[in-house]
């Protein structure tokens, strides 16, 4: 109950509201069911007409009874008298086949008048005469066997046998003409079903035209409103692409000036950077020159140096150029990192058909020593062909494979496995699946940020390599995802349209 109230809601306003839908909706339905009404008109008057026509067949085949009944009295009676008249056997043969056949036709009789009350007593006086009759035959043949033809003659000359002829005559005639009379009744009345059912239909296609008219009309009117719709919308639309144009180069300029700010901010480091790290590389030296004086000084006038120089020269000054010469290389990663986003943000595109296959198997070849050494291996299957940047395929999956030897699990040999597949939407769906040490799931999108690093910091990084990564897997309209938990390996799922649009290609298409 709670589910069918709100769609009885929804379809009380839907019909509250005159929308052209509802009009439409309504001109169908009454369509249908005119159209279910004339069917079921026409099925009933078909009902009638098979009626009538089996009444009008039963008449026929009553009247044809009678008849035969008639012509049968008619063959036995001529046979009887040319028997009587020539003695010949051949008249005879005529009267006892017609003799045959009149019990046949007289049951029939009795078959289709059966429950008639107009028939029945008719045929029960044809049945006593016809029985007569055959007694009256009988007995003038076999008095013209026995050779008293006078009185066979005597009995036909009493008129006995015509007036039971007659008779019988008489109520057959009748019984044919009550059949006659029926039948055309019968005959009319399916004539005007007939004419009823082909003016129910007559009228049916003329109000379905109607219906059909107005249909039109209501979806001519409706194609208008949204012609001058699309039309209204084109219009909004080209003022809308005219803004997103705009802003998109304003975007794009932004971008610029961030890698052109980016560039120039890492260079600008880079400068007093190399200084820093020249002047700690003076400072080392002059370290051991005083480390050299002192110990000759020291060997000298032992009493005329301190204690504390000496730790300072031997001990806080090495600490404090290798604090100095450290920190020095990691801003130098970190800038030469930098640097190569900006320059790789700046790299003309350039697409091509990439053989997947054998570039992701070029990039496992060149680790094969790092993992046969833990014992692993890297198993590339059949890769769809992919139109990219090679460059920036190579890098990507470069790192990708790198990071999955880099971070594999100690005490378990490295098991990677790289596969894809065309989607269902036409891209391109790649898989690169290790039994390395997994991510933690809140550390799933953290570790494609700048400078993020997840789990333990055992090992060298910048966290800029997974950053890296998905940038260029964005610049190349694809997408990058990962599914992976703690101490079960990782899958990296990466997703290409099959073809590079870079933006020159895209503005000559428009």
């Amino acid at each position: 109950m709670k589910r069918i109230r709100p769609a009885l809601r929804t379809l009380g306003a839907f019909l509250r509201t005159p929308t052209l839908s509802r009009s439409i909706i309504a001109l169908l339905a009454l369509a249908i069911l005119l159209l279910l009404a004339v069917n079921a008109a026409t099925f009933v008057m078909i009902q009638r007409t098979t009626t009538y026509n089996d009444t009008v067949d039963h008449s026929q085949q009553v009247r044809l009874a009678a008849k035969d009944m008639l012509s049968l009295l008619v063959d036995a009676e001529t046979g009887q008298r040319g028997f009587m008249l020539t003695a010949r056997p051949e008249y005879l043969s005529v009267h006892a086949r017609a003799v045959a056949e009149l019990p046949d036709v007289l049951a029939r009789l009795d078959d289709l008048t059966d429950g008639d009350a107009e028939l029945t007593p008719r045929l029960a006086r044809v049945r006593g005469l016809y029985q007569q009759r055959m007694t009256l035959m009988d007995n003038t043949i076999a008095l013209t066997r026995m050779g008293r033809i006078g009185e066979a003659v005597s009995l036909i000359r009493s008129g006995q046998g015509k007036g039971l002829m007659d008779q019988m005559r008489v109520e057959l005639t009748a019984i044919d003409a009550i059949e006659a009379q029926r039948l055309v009744e019968r005959t009319r009345q399916s004539e005007r079903a007939s004419a009823v059912t082909v003016s129910v239909n007559a009228l049916a296609a003329v109000l379905i035209l109607i219906l059909a008219g107005i249909s039109v009309w209501l979806v001519r009117r409706y194609v208008e409103e949204i012609e001058a719709a699309h039309l209204e919308l084109d219009r909004v639309n080209a003022g809308l692409e005219n803004q997103v144009l705009d802003r998109t180069a304003e975007l794009t300029r932004a971008n610029e000036e961030i890698q052109r700010f980016a560039y120039i901010v890492s260079h600008d480091l880079r400068s007093p950077l190399v200084n820093v790290m020249g002047y700690t590389s003076e400072l080392e030296q002059v370290g051991k020159i005083f480390d050299h004086q002192l110990t000759t000084l020291a060997q000298t006038h032992p009493d005329a140096i301190e204690p504390e120089a000496i730790r300072a020269v031997r001990e806080d000054v090495p600490e404090a150029v290798g604090f100095i010469r450290a920190s020095t290389a990691k801003m130098d990663r970190l800038i030469n990192a930098i640097l190569k986003l900006s320059r790789e943000g700046r790299r003309a595109l350039v697409p091509e058909v990439l053989p997947m296959t054998d570039l992701v198997q070029s990039i496992a070849d060149s680790l094969h020593h790092q993992v046969s050494e833990a014992g692993g291996e890297i198993v590339v299957r059949d890769l769809p062909a992919l139109e990219s940047d090679r460059l920036s395929i190579e890098q990507i999956f470069g790192n990708l494979l790198d990071n999955a030897v880099k971070y594999r699990e100690p005490g378990r040999p490295i098991q990677i496995v790289v596969e894809g597949e065309t989607t269902d939407d036409g891209r391109l769906h790649y898989r690169i699946i290790d039994n390395g040490r997994g991510v933690s799931e809140r550390d799933h999108e953290r570790i494609f940020e700048l400078f993020r690093r997840a789990g333990k910091q055992d090992l060298p990084g910048e966290g800029l390599g997974l950053a890296f990564v998905r940038n260029s897997v964005r610049r190349l309209g694809g997408g990058i995802t990962l599914e992976s938990q703690l101490g079960q390996g990782s899958t990296f799922h990466l997703k290409f349209p099959t073809r590079l649009i870079v933006p020159g290609e895209a503005g000559d298409n428009l």
